[in-house]
C-alpha cells in the first residue's frame, strides 16, 4: 500500500547550539525529510490507536493522527542503529 512517511532527525548539526552566537546557522535541512512514495505491508492496522511499527531498516513509526485508510502517514520516531557505518568510518 502507498503511504507518506516523516522522516525526522536531529534539529541541529551541533550538540550545542546555544553556544553559536546564530543558533539559525546550525540548522539541520534534513531534519524532516517527507517521502511521499513510501509503500507497507496492508496488514498494518490503522486505528485511532496509533501503534508502533519497526520499518524495515529505516526505524520505528507510528501512524500520525492526520493518517486515514486512503492516506496513510507515519512519523518516524526512532531511528535503528547503523553499526555498519560505525565499521566502515573505523577502517
Amino acid at each position: 500500500m502507498d503511504a507518506t512517511v516523516n522522516l525526522y532527525d536531529r534539529l541541529f548539526t551541533v550538540p550545542n547550539p546555544g553556544a553559536i552566537p546564530d543558533f539559525h546557522t546550525a540548522l539541520n535541512p534534513e531534519s524532516n525529510v517527507v517521502m511521499e512514495n513510501a509503500r507497507f505491508e496492508p496488514a498494518i492496522e490503522l486505528t485511532d490507536n496509533p501503534i508502533a511499527y519497526q520499518f524495515e531498516r529505516l526505524g520505528y513509526f507510528i501512524s500520525d493522527y492526520d493518517s486515514s485508510p486512503d492516506k496513510p502517514l507515519f512519523n518516524r520516531t526512532m531511528t535503528l542503529r547503523d553499526s555498519w557505518a560505525k565499521i566502515e568510518k573505523s577502517q
